[in-house]
């Protein structure tokens, strides 16, 4: 699987794990380089599973919290701790 932002491959893996039609990539197979951490909002800080978003960025082209993992997960997310996931601007194949 890859996931693709503006023609770039951003991440890239056999190993990802789909869950509830999301497809998580394992952290070291991220450009993490790309991603920028985002402050978390009244919403994610409700998440049970400890949600942290971030910007896919590149200079000075953003793509708002398309990207995000989960530091806390219950035991369904478990298999994805601190994996990513994306969506939105980010296209997953």
């Amino acid at each position: 699987m890859k996931a693709i932002w503006r023609g770039r491959v951003i991440a890239e893996s056999d190993g990802t794990l789909d869950v509830d039609g999301y497809h998580y990539f394992p952290r070291e197979t991220v450009r993490m380089d790309l991603l920028e951490l985002m402050p978390k909002t009244g919403s994610d800080l409700e998440c049970p599973h400890g949600v942290q978003f971030y910007d896919v960025v590149e200079g000075e082209t953003r793509s708002p919290r398309a990207a995000w993992s989960y530091e806390a997960p219950q035991a369904r997310m478990q298999p994805v701790d601190h994996w990513i996931g994306f969506w939105e601007d980010v296209s997953v194949r």
